[in-house]
């Protein structure tokens, strides 16, 4: 395969009718100006929520595993915007509210490992199963 083919630029008046260049799989910039207008918004419920410090952490927890960190954030900017917070939260209650979702996760997801061996004609259960006569 040629790795060296560069992808052809083609005017919007040499496209037939009915088609367009953008990509069909990227988001129009209409989207990604409402997506970054949320995202700023929520960052700044979160620095009015959040002390310094509690920020900061959250900011550490974010680069290791954003999927949690981006539920607690969701979680603060939705209790802050209904009203439910009653102060600024610090870093002790941030680490609760952490705890907190990864308990509730680890209840709600199975993480259960259990292994299942095949079982073979000569494999009894009934037999021997102790290997110390094999040395």
């Amino acid at each position: 395969m040629n790795n060296n083919i560069a992808p052809a630029s083609v005017n919007d008046d040499e496209l037939p009718t009915g088609f367009t260049s953008a990509n069909p799989g990227a988001p129009s910039q209409e989207q990604q100006s409402e997506e970054q207008q949320r995202q700023a918004q929520k960052e700044a419920v979160l620095e009015q929520a959040l002390t310094q410090e509690a920020l900061a952490r959250l900011r550490r927890i974010k680069l290791v595993k954003k999927d949690k960190a981006v539920a607690v954030e969701n979680l603060i900017a939705s209790m802050a915007l209904q009203g439910k917070l009653p102060g600024r939260i610090n870093e002790g209650r941030l680490i609760e509210m952490l705890e907190g979702l990864g308990a509730r996760e680890a209840t709600s997801s199975n993480n259960k490992i259990s292994f299942q061996r095949k079982r073979y004609a000569f494999d009894s259960d009934e037999e021997d199963d102790d290997d110390d006569d094999l040395m």
